[in-house]
């Protein structure tokens, strides 16, 4: 029998690193869950996935770029 090993994601913003909350959820879905406590988030970006440190998929959360007006 084979054994199935999940890979960890871990979401970067800012310098900082943002834990899966869900390894179920999409990253849109991570994003969503994060812009409660970050905002910006509502409309950012998401680059990735990027190997990461230790085997980890790393995702980057970059705020769009755009005019206000």
């Amino acid at each position: 029998m084979a054994k199935v090993t999940l890979i960890k994601r871990v979401f970067a913003y800012e310098n900082r690193k943002l834990n899966d909350p869900d390894p179920n959820m999409t990253p849109e879905e991570v994003r969503d869950v994060y812009s409660a406590t970050y905002p910006e988030l509502a409309t950012a970006v998401i680059d990735g996935p990027e190997d990461g440190d230790k085997g980890e998929q790393q995702y980057s959360f970059r705020r769009a770029v755009g005019t206000k007006g």
